[in-house]
């Protein structure tokens, strides 16, 4: 009798632990699954470097420069909330239409546009942390 409420007490030990790692597995995976719902798929930053990256080249035409731009200023306003988001456009090129260069993170308008003439060249760059565009470089083609 007395081995026979041993094995009882140790069946319900080892029923009790598996209970609990179990419960601490279910916590586990509920806990990382709202952490990964943070982050944005690939497939999401995928989508929104395409908008820009589409432009991106060496031989690239000033009426497409002008389009990536308004793309950009379209993006950083709808996007003010999230830091991540925003596109900041630095332009070396020389070959531009008189005025003020863009520059920075474009929120409005106000700035010189692309020579519709000329050529360009534009390079998008990525943050490391991220992997969305968050740098354009608009030069003049070398």
């Amino acid at each position: 009798m007395e081995n026979a409420s041993k094995a009882l007490i140790i069946a319900g030990a080892i029923l009790l632990a598996i209970l609990i790692i179990s419960l601490g597995i279910m916590i586990y995976n509920q806990a990382s699954g709202v952490v990964n719902n943070n982050s944005m798929s690939q497939v999401d930053i995928s989508s929104f470097n395409q908008q820009f990256t589409q432009y991106e080249g060496t031989n690239v035409r000033g009426a497409q420069v002008n389009s990536l731009l308004s793309q950009v200023q379209s993006s950083n306003v709808s996007n003010q909330e999230d830091s991540t988001r925003q596109i900041e456009v630095k332009v070396t090129a020389t070959n531009w239409q008189t005025g003020t260069k863009p520059s920075g993170k474009l929120v409005s308008g106000g700035y010189a546009k692309a020579n519709t003439g000329s050529t360009y060249t534009v390079v998008c760059s990525t943050d490391t942390k991220t992997g969305l565009v968050n740098l354009i470089t608009i030069s003049n083609p070398s």
